[in-house]
């Protein structure tokens, strides 16, 4: 006997076309879609399967409703709801609604980034790294800037609490007793320029990011800042 869990995630009556539409961009292939009596969509990826149902008075603004989809391929997957959310939008969305966040790697072993449809729910996909599983906490490192990159970007990309990520960034460039590594510093860098662009500061956001382009960085270091670098190249392009 087969088992298969299908999320079903909640949506403002009106919106669920553009819902659809947004679940379309990211390769999905709608299966079922009405809008009367009540309104309700299934929507399919290859074996990963969303239903969504209507609710009238549902606030995109403080959802909380999620799943989680493990796949192989966590770049490649990225890069092809990028495109799709291109090619849709003419643009590719990083803040707002609907928005997709940067690839990382996470301390409990996964790679993972996050997309968010139009309503607010939150679809994180992840592929289990060396040294990773399913069964590994998601614990914040403890080394100090490992830490701040961790928490910032759980503010800025999970909670979209920019002030609350810049305030995290901030507290640790200021330390006198304490160095982040050249990776910790673009890193930190290249987010807190992120996160001045969504606040609308596009100076400031200039400033921190060409700070980070002038960090100096060994072949190795280049390598484990990849994903900072491509977050780096795709803010200033």
């Amino acid at each position: 006997m087969t088992e298969k869990t299908i999320p079903l995630l909640p949506c403002r009556t009106e919106l669920i076309q553009s819902v659809v539409d947004f679940y379309t961009a990211l390769g999905f292939e709608t299966t079922h879609l009405q809008k009367s009596p009540y309104a309700y969509a299934v929507v399919e990826r290859g074996a990963v399967e969303l239903q969504l149902y209507g609710m009238k008075d549902y606030d995109p603004a403080t959802s909380h409703s999620s799943c989680y989809v493990l796949t192989e391929d966590a770049d490649g997957l990225h890069a092809a709801f990028r495109s799709g959310l291109k090619a849709a939008y003419g643009r590719i969305p990083t803040r707002g609604l609907p928005r997709i966040g940067p690839l990382k790697d996470m301390p409990y072993g996964v790679r993972q980034f996050l997309a968010t449809d139009p309503t607010g729910n939150t679809i994180r996909v992840g592929q289990v790294i060396s040294g990773g599983g399913e069964e590994e906490p998601a614990t914040a490192p403890k080394e100090t800037f490992a830490r701040a990159v961790h928490m910032a970007d759980l503010f800025a990309d999970s909670k979209q609490d920019y002030p609350g990520a810049a305030k995290i960034i901030d507290r640790v460039l200021k330390l006198e007793d304490e160095q982040p590594t050249p990776v910790q510093r673009v890193q930190l860098l290249v987010l807190r320029g992120d996160i001045a662009q969504r606040l609308g500061d596009q100076e400031g956001a200039r400033g921190w990011l060409e700070e980070a382009a002038s960090v100096q960085l060994s072949t190795g270091e280049r390598e484990t800042a990849h994903d900072a670098l491509a977050r780096l190249s795709d803010l200033r392009g």
